[in-house]
């Protein structure tokens, strides 16, 4: 888009809108998972900075929770490894982790506080081995037809416990945590960890005002591919039993709702591949994606 040619009086007007969303949210914790289309396009890179930077300026407290799925996959393949998914859940041998935690805490993670911090932020890159911030221990799934069956994934964690403690000081020292899904156990193992639920979990944790997930669609959508812009819990559960909700996006909707029912007061799953949705949804009047409420 030319924004040469934006009449100065329609800037203005777009400005003067987002001052009430600048008072509300003042001081308060933002969580946002970074993934999809908006890690990978380079122009959405630099637009997602700079929206973080943009919120982190006018008194808001961002925290970044970033995948890595296409990254990993691509790594997985330069090695000879086959990426397998069980319920939208990652299988993870030792192989597989030792390329997981060098792609999200190396490159994934480098390029975004670069980005962040040339575009005039602050900040600091984490994964959950540092300060004890994620406590993880092994997870097994759940059939999601059988609920006597459990599916080993290998070293795929589920959260134990989050010490908000390094985050909550790095936010108070005008810094932007950028926090890679790796968590460990009481034995010190390694975990890979959904980044949707280290998302959900830490917006719970932080008591955050709003937990935004960022992916490749508008949202949800219904069967016949209408964005459903405002589901309750209820509605979420009919969502799941029909259908409608399955694959990558169950443990996004589960973060979500869980987040939802426990004090998040905003849920918003938006579509990253669209420039400064960040901006659209926390600054407009008009907002984008789904609404996730707990009734």
């Amino acid at each position: 888009m030319d924004r040469a040619h934006i009449p100065p009086d329609l800037k203005a007007e777009t400005l003067s809108e987002a001052l009430p969303y600048i008072r509300r949210f003042h001081g308060k914790t933002i969580v946002i998972k970074y993934g999809g289309n908006a890690m990978i396009d380079e122009r959405l890179k630099e637009s997602f900075a700079r929206d973080v930077v943009l919120l982190k300026l006018v008194g808001m407290n961002p925290v970044v929770v970033h995948g890595g799925g296409p990254q990993i996959d691509q790594a997985l393949e330069r090695v000879g490894k086959k990426s397998t998914f069980v319920q939208g859940m990652r299988v993870t041998d030792t192989e597989t982790m030792g390329v997981v935690e060098w792609v999200l805490a190396g490159e994934v993670q480098g390029e975004l506080v670069t980005l962040i911090n040339r575009h005039g932020g602050q900040a600091v890159g984490l994964t959950g081995k540092d300060g004890g911030l994620i406590r993880a221990r092994r997870m097994q799934i759940v059939d999601k037809d059988d609920p006597a069956k459990l599916h080993d994934i290998g070293l795929v964690g589920e959260i134990e416990k989050i010490d908000p403690s390094v985050v909550r000081t790095l936010e108070h020292g005008g810094c932007i945590p950028v926090i890679a899904p790796i968590g460990v156990g009481a034995d010190g193992q390694t975990y890979n960890i959904n980044a949707d639920l280290v998302a959900g979990k830490m917006a719970e944790i932080l008591k955050a005002e709003k937990l935004v997930l960022l992916t490749n669609t508008p949202g949800v959508l219904d069967k016949g591919g209408k964005l459903l812009t405002d589901l309750t819990a209820k509605q979420i559960d009919d969502a799941f039993a029909d259908g409608t909700i399955s694959g990558g996006m169950l443990p996004k909707i589960s973060s979500a709702l869980e987040a939802a029912h426990s004090g998040v007061n905003a849920v918003h799953i938006i579509d990253g591949r669209v420039d400064h949705c960040l901006l659209l949804e926390i600054l407009t009047d008009a907002g984008v994606g789904t609404k996730i409420r707990a009734r």
